[in-house]
């Protein structure tokens, strides 16, 4: 195993804590307005997340840095050909922030910033699967790895079942988390919409699956080939049947560990899915792919990276361990938010 494939499942794992940790935020705020009958209840869900949902992002401006400085070319294609769609990603988080900070402090607005809230987590929700779908489908490049088409191209069928599927799978996670969270007819609410919604997401994924090996047969092969490939899948399945067994017992803790190791295959089995490619090439000529092996920078910048994250990884990882610890046990209405 090269530097560059160190850096691979390095990036691979920040962007999935990203997806674990901001996701069932993103999801309780997909949920907010319906799950939330009466303000107590939405601020019940306020205050589920309130104590780490910034702590959260660390992990998507980790991942960020790290696909730059490890992968620019990666880090140039999509932050240029994507422009449009991580713009209206990022403006989905500063939505939600503000609506946040603001919705307890400004009562008279108070319905505008729900609405900033719900929407400020749909979108990120969303895009983030279209994104992924767009990563796996493979997209247009040019010989100098640019993207080489439209907006409208990003919004294709694959993409957007592949984003509907991680927008279920968020909410579902929210629901985990607010049932975990939350008491009284809350608890019940979001206990339902658990039960609901993880099997909606297990139909899409199976969709998703069946797609992908008719659409992306580069992806499927590669995972079916892979003995690993083959351990995300039995993470999967055995996280899919964990999941509904400590649903039925209402097990909420449990239900959103199963929830959460459901996001981590998923994630592993579309990493392997990739590899060796990182933004593979449709359409266009192949050798015009991002690979791990072309799109890496110097061993040198990643030696040293290295050794900063061998020192970096495990202070963010006790720092959001210690807030979760600090923050543990059912929240009541109105605490800060």
């Amino acid at each position: 195993m090269t530097l560059a494939d160190v850096w691979f499942v390095l990036v691979a794992v920040l962007l999935t804590g990203y997806a674990v940790l901001d996701g069932f935020d993103l999801g309780a705020g997909v949920l907010y307005p319906f799950l939330g009958r009466t303000e107590e209840q939405r601020s019940t869900i306020r205050s589920a997340i309130g104590p780490v949902w910034d702590g959260n992002e660390v992990f998507l401006v980790a991942g960020g840095g790290a696909l730059f400085a490890a992968f620019p070319p990666v880090y140039a294609m999509t932050f240029s050909g994507f422009y449009l769609a991580i713009m209206l990603f990022l403006f989905g988080l500063i939505f939600r922030a503000v609506s946040m900070e603001f919705h307890h402090r400004d009562e008279k607005w108070a319905r505008l910033w729900d609405a900033g809230f719900f929407v400020g987590s749909l979108l990120p929700a969303l895009l983030a699967g279209i994104a992924l779908g767009n990563v796996i489908r493979g997209v247009p490049l040019d010989a100098n790895g640019d993207y080489a088409g439209t907006f409208l191209e990003l919004l294709n069928p694959y993409s957007l079942l592949i984003g509907v599927t991680g927008l279920a799978l968020f909410a579902t996670h929210g629901a985990a988390w607010i049932a975990h969270k939350s008491e009284g007819a809350l608890q019940r609410r979001a206990s339902r919409v658990r039960l609901a919604g993880y099997i909606v997401v297990l139909l899409l994924a199976a969709a998703s699956t069946v797609v992908t090996f008719i659409a992306v047969p580069r992806a499927s092969d590669n995972v079916v080939g892979s003995p690993v490939g083959w351990a995300f899948i039995a993470l999967l399945a055995a996280a899919a049947l964990y999941t509904l067994w400590q649903i039925g017992a209402q097990a909420d803790l449990k239900a959103f560990l199963g929830t959460t190791a459901t996001i981590i295959a998923l994630a592993g089995v579309a990493a392997v899915g990739n590899y060796p490619d990182i933004v593979p090439a449709r359409d266009t000529a192949a050798e015009t792919s991002l690979t791990v092996a072309n799109s890496s920078s110097s061993d040198l910048t990643l030696t040293v990276m290295l050794v900063v994250a061998v020192i970096g990884l495990p202070l963010v990882t006790a720092y959001t361990i210690i807030v979760y610890r600090t923050f543990t046990g059912k929240v009541k209405a109105g605490e800060g938010y």
